[in-house]
């Protein structure tokens, strides 16, 4: 018997993610409190999709629009695909710009379409939803917190990506500083050399294991946890206006990296308010999402999660 495709709209607010922190290059990321707002529901004959904000000038309008493509493979992980789908997106999260755009909708797409079949969620578990993210991103690092909320930890096995969600302590104060120009990840990671000295990767793998315990336990530990020796330095040629405004944050005490791919920079401490980052940069105060993508509407809404990966969650 085949799928049974409900009838009324099905919504997601999907958080925008920062991937990496710093040391945790492709495994450490966190969700963040500004959302893109997905609406869908089926329909009898085609894919349609509107797009309001973020991107409306420059996404496509047909099926290879992320969101759909990520809607599509979840259809076909459940065994068929719907005749239709109009679908609305209300984007508020900066295209590349190294706040997970691109994750925010792959997520959004796998959620919409778990809320849009009959027991979806059942069908289809948060485990499953993140291997179909992942596969579609790549990597897991910024589809795990978009997916779980909080802050996360993930990997890669043979099955897929995988990860663990832990709860940020009370004291992280996430500060984003967006700058007009966009990055690309593609870009970003042809700067990486293939190979890095032994010590540097002894170096980041003590200051990630540090930043876990910063992050969920003693955030005054946040400054030495966010030292970074694989990444952000073989980045900082091509994007010069962001390593130059992470190490002004860091001359002022302030815990700040590199979102992402960049060129965004996080600041995880609270920023002085007499800093001036300078003209061509929008800061902007968040909190920590603690939810991740939530479907409402249709028949369901998104039940408590239990352990995603390995472990237990906190």
């Amino acid at each position: 018997m085949g799928l049974s495709f409900v009838t009324e709209p099905v919504s997601v607010s999907t958080p925008a993610t920062s991937a990496n922190l710093g040391p945790g290059f492709d495994s450490l990321g966190l969700a963040l409190t500004l959302h893109d707002d997905l609406t869908a529901r089926v329909t009898g004959d085609s894919f349609t999709v509107t797009v309001r904000g973020e991107g409306a000038d420059d996404l496509p309008a047909d099926e290879s629009h992320l969101v759909f493509r990520a809607m599509l493979a979840t259809f076909d992980e459940l065994g068929e695909r719907p005749a239709g789908v109009a679908l609305e997106c209300v984007n508020r999260i900066p295209q590349a710009r190294g706040l997970g755009s691109s994750s925010a909708a792959i997520v959004g797409g796998v959620q919409l379409a778990r809320g849009l079949v009959r027991d979806g969620l059942r069908l289809l578990d948060d485990a499953a939803a993140l291997r179909i993210a992942a596969r579609i991103e790549g990597h897991p690092d910024n589809v795990a917190p978009c997916l779980l909320g909080g802050f996360t930890v993930a990997w890669t096995e043979e099955s897929g990506g995988r990860a663990v969600r832990l709860t940020p302590a009370e004291g992280v104060h996430p500060t984003v500083f967006v700058p007009a120009e966009r990055g690309y990840t593609a870009t970003a990671r042809a700067a990486l050399p293939s190979e890095v000295p032994h010590a540097d990767a002894a170096f980041n793998a003590g200051r990630a294991a540090l930043l876990t315990h910063a992050l969920t336990k003693d955030p005054s530990l946040l400054f030495p946890a966010t030292e970074d020796r694989l990444h952000q330095g073989y980045r900082s040629a091509g994007m010069p206006g962001t390593a130059s405004l992470v190490a002004a944050l860091r001359a002022a005490g302030v815990a700040a990296v590199v979102s992402g791919a960049g060129p965004t920079v996080l600041a995880l401490t609270e920023v002085p308010g007499d800093f001036q980052p300078g003209a061509h940069w929008h800061s902007e105060v968040l909190g920590v999402d603690d939810a991740g993508a939530c479907v409402k509407g249709g028949m369901v809404e998104h039940a408590e999660r239990g352990p995603v990966a390995a472990g237990r969650t906190s």
